[in-house]
């Protein structure tokens, strides 16, 4: 079921046709006429001649710069209703920053030769996409079904069910569920690996002073700074990380270019240095940009180690740190 997504995307038949007219008949599972869903697609690639798995390693490189540099026109723009969202004067970078743009942009270029290199040995081409296969996979999805319902409601009570609901339920599982739930185990996967690594590299002294923190010569940081680390965090952190989470989870191709891509946007916002209220990306969860600065100021650097989706291992933890709680220390230290 790795490749459960690999059809997607720009449409395709609206109908995969089979000639059971019951959902369970004997031993076999028949499934009728489904609506496919938009994504679905009998493309190998999504653009013709370039291989999809070349697609995935180029996504993340273009979503990191095109984003960056949507941040980066905003820093320039000269908009006066933006201060308001600024988490630090635009003054700062070049005052605090201890590393020069070109230094980040180097560092920055050299992480993703590495990643694309990794991902060139790494990453597998789809399977042949075909109604056949799909049509093949979604009745060895309902044999599966038919055994756990069975088991779960009994033998009578189980076949009506099925027989009700078995197609629909099939197919939404094929289509969404099982795709959906592949999607959010891999950001569980890069959550897991990059709170618990990125711990680590601040509490060994080695690892921070002659790792780590390289990345934190940003003080404050800005988007395109988002992924300037030492040569080695990079690899480690961020590529490997990624490439964990695509083979736990069994993702397919296309699955990956989305995890890749959509990381790499995420990122690129956490460290974009505004506090945008309409931006999604922010407000999909409170691991954002003003989340992600208070690890870079000297008051928060031994908290808020989640990145780059949710803040659940900071909360079980106890390494979380909000605004209210720099507030409430600062009120503390003033009354001493």
């Amino acid at each position: 079921m790795g490749e459960l997504f690999s059809y997607g995307f720009f449409g395709g038949p609206s109908t995969l046709n089979s000639t059971c007219p019951s959902f369970v008949t004997g031993e076999t599972v028949c499934l009728p006429p489904v609506k496919i869903p938009f994504y679905f697609s009998l493309r190998q690639n999504i653009f013709d001649g370039i291989p999809d798995t070349h697609i995935a390693l180029a996504a993340p490189v273009l979503a990191y710069w095109l984003l960056s540099f949507v941040f980066y026109c905003l820093d320039i723009s000269g908009w006066k209703w933006l201060d308001k969202y600024r988490i630090h004067e635009s003054e700062e970078v070049k005052s605090r920053n201890l590393a020069t743009r070109w230094e980040v942009a180097r560092a920055v270029l050299l992480q993703h030769a590495t990643q694309t290199v990794l991902g060139l040995a790494w990453l597998i081409e789809s399977p042949e996409i075909s109604v056949a296969r799909c049509q093949s996979e979604m009745e060895a999805l309902g044999r599966t079904l038919v055994w756990v319902v069975r088991h779960l409601l009994g033998e009578e009570t189980g076949m009506k069910f099925l027989e009700q609901r078995g197609p629909g339920m099939t197919h939404w599982l094929y289509w969404w569920g099982i795709p959906a739930a592949q999607m959010l185990f891999a950001l569980f996967i890069v959550d897991t690996w990059q709170y618990f690594l990125h711990r680590l590299m601040h509490t060994n002294k080695f690892l921070y002073k002659k790792i780590h923190s390289v990345h934190h010569r940003l003080y404050v940081p800005y988007a395109f700074g988002a992924l300037y680390n030492h040569p080695f965090e990079g690899f480690l952190l961020d590529s490997v990380g990624a490439a964990l989470a695509e083979r736990m989870s069994h993702l397919s191709i296309r699955q990956t270019i989305f995890l890749f891509a959509f990381s790499t946007c995420k990122t690129v916002d956490d460290h974009c240095g505004y506090n945008l209220p309409f931006d999604p990306l922010q407000m999909m969860s409170g691991n954002n940009a003003d989340y992600h600065d208070i690890h870079h100021q000297a008051i928060g650097i031994k908290s808020n180690f989640s990145q780059p989706f949710f803040v659940h291992w900071d909360t079980l933890l106890g390494t979380r740190m909000t605004r209210e709680d720099i507030q409430e220390r600062r009120k503390k230290v003033k009354k001493i």
